[in-house]
């Protein structure tokens, strides 16, 4: 909580702070992530648990948005949805009265992957258009062949152009090879 508060008094305009939801682990928590959004700027993400490699994934643990809409809505039955931004991957809500917001990242039973514009450049120079997709272009091995910024762009642009429209949903997704989350980074 110190660092949450010296860093909105350092002057950040919005604090983003993220949650994984997970069954029995955590789900008893939403209410106190909401209600930190009371006298702080901070918008709090629930992000539904979703499979990595190294993550256990086990569909019993997976919370829905919705069922953690419900619960946030018997306490604060004003909670308004906010409206988002085309390519935003959250469903944003606000208690009427707070200073933050709070809002879902539904990647599991409500994808955006047709909206999404994300691109992830992990630490070891792969760039990843989908964070569920196996598939990786080597940036860090073309620059150092000397690719030109034409060629890196032509590189970049070729990998977006072969993204997906959705990802295989979450039973499937569960069943491939990926990389765990802590190596592709977000």
């Amino acid at each position: 909580m110190k660092s949450m508060d010296k860093a909105l008094d350092a002057g950040f305009a919005l604090l983003k702070v993220n949650c994984v939801v997970m069954k029995g682990m955590n789900d008893d928590e939403v209410g106190a992530f909401v209600e930190l959004t009371r006298d702080k700027c901070i918008d709090v993400r629930f992000i539904e648990y979703m499979p990595f490699d190294g993550n256990r994934w086990n569909f019993s643990k997976f919370v829905a948005y919705k069922d953690m809409l419900v619960s946030i809505k018997a306490s604060h039955p004003g909670v308004v949805r906010l409206k988002n931004d085309d390519h935003d991957t959250a469903k944003s809500y606000k208690v009427p009265g707070y200073a933050g917001r709070f809002g879902f990242i539904t990647s599991m039973s409500e994808h955006f992957c047709g909206s999404c514009n994300r691109l992830r450049l992990s630490a070891d120079g792969n760039l990843k258009v989908c964070l569920f997709g196996a598939a990786e272009i080597s940036l860090r091995d073309a620059l150092r062949s000397g690719a030109s910024d034409a060629e890196m762009m032509s590189l970049i642009e070729k990998a977006v152009k072969r993204k997906k429209a959705s990802h295989a949903g979450m039973f499937n997704i569960s069943k491939s090879k990926n990389k765990p989350m802590i190596l592709i980074g977000g």
